[in-house]
């Protein structure tokens, strides 16, 4: 491990947002709090048509959605995972360098979730509209117990590792989409880019470790893995937090019955099928090669289902 491994401990001394970014504050101007491309219940027919009055409210409650789920993936689950690593309460060792870096993890992720609660607030005060009831879990706090389920005993710290090294992945692809959004307020694509900052030094860092632990892992260990990597990716990738979520928001809307009715249908019928084509699978099959799980034959076929047909676009 410390022959592959590159400790990026200076690298977080002069680069971790903690250190070096001031506090973000939000401007009172005309640009959008949260983009439109993100939240499709704004951009569809029934919402155009009966309700486009409550176009704002639906974003920033949406906003305030998303603060609440990275708060939850923060300090619930990567901190959590980065926590027991560091103080060496991981079922799989890793060297002291490792550690150290790991618990740099836990003060770049709590600090995100301090920021990420700043900027609520921050909203609160400048548009009157309060939060609704915000969930108190996200896809991922879900998915890695059930994955775990499905695994030996012996392999649920490497389940974990494993998935939230898939997260750590997948939400950096998901934070550089939304800090590129010009149609954005430049304050929360100022956090989105601070926030984007340390994730790809976090993406490295969870890719390193998986690639140090498949390494290590015996063939029966790697099967058992193999299987439940479906599993996990069933429901990590399912919309239906987001869908409940947006069907509270329409409750709240002041409309017609027959407009509420027609907005419900749309949010219900709005699907996301986990297929090689799903915006997040490209970014995850990547991480499970370079960290060598898609090499291993086994794998390969345990997500088939996920990968492009040789020969197709991908």
């Amino acid at each position: 491990m410390n022959a592959h491994y590159r400790p990026f401990a200076s690298d977080w001394e002069h680069q971790a947002t903690v250190r070096t970014r001031p506090r973000r504050v939000l401007e009172e101007d005309d640009k959008l709090i949260y983009p439109l491309c993100r939240q499709p219940l704004v951009l569809s027919a029934g919402f155009v048509e009966h309700c486009p009055q409550w176009r704002d409210f639906v974003l920033v409650q949406t906003f305030y959605k998303f603060i609440n789920d990275v708060v939850i993936f923060e300090t619930e689950i990567v901190d959590k995972t980065a926590r027991n690593i560091a103080k060496n309460r991981f079922s799989i060792p890793f060297p002291a360098a490792c550690r150290y870096d790991a618990m740099t993890v836990v003060v770049d992720e709590d600090y995100h979730a301090l920021v990420a609660l700043d900027f609520m607030q921050q909203t609160l005060e400048q548009t009157g509209i309060a939060p609704l009831e915000l969930p108190a879990a996200i896809e991922l706090s879900r998915a890695i117990p059930i994955a775990q389920a499905q695994a030996p005993t012996h392999l649920h710290d490497a389940v974990e590792l494993i998935c939230v090294a898939i997260a750590e992945n997948t939400v950096t692809h998901d934070v550089a989409a939304f800090a590129k959004d010009d149609s954005v307020k430049q304050s929360v694509r100022g956090l989105m880019a601070d926030h984007l900052a340390d994730e790809g030094r976090h993406a490295i860092f969870w890719a390193s470790l998986v690639r140090h632990y498949w390494q290590t892992a015996s063939d029966e260990d790697r099967h058992g893995i193999a299987q439940v990597l479906p599993v996990f990716l069933q429901h990590y990738l399912t919309n239906d937090l987001q869908r409940d979520f947006d069907l509270l928001l329409i409750e709240h809307l002041d409309i017609s019955a027959d407009a509420r009715q027609v907005l419900q249908a749309q949010v219900s019928a709005l699907t996301f099928p986990i297929t090689p084509q799903h915006p997040l699978i490209s970014n995850i099959m990547g991480l499970l090669r370079r960290s060598g799980l898609l090499q291993t034959p086994c794998v390969a076929q345990a997500l088939s289902a996920y990968l492009p047909v040789p020969g197709s676009p991908s």
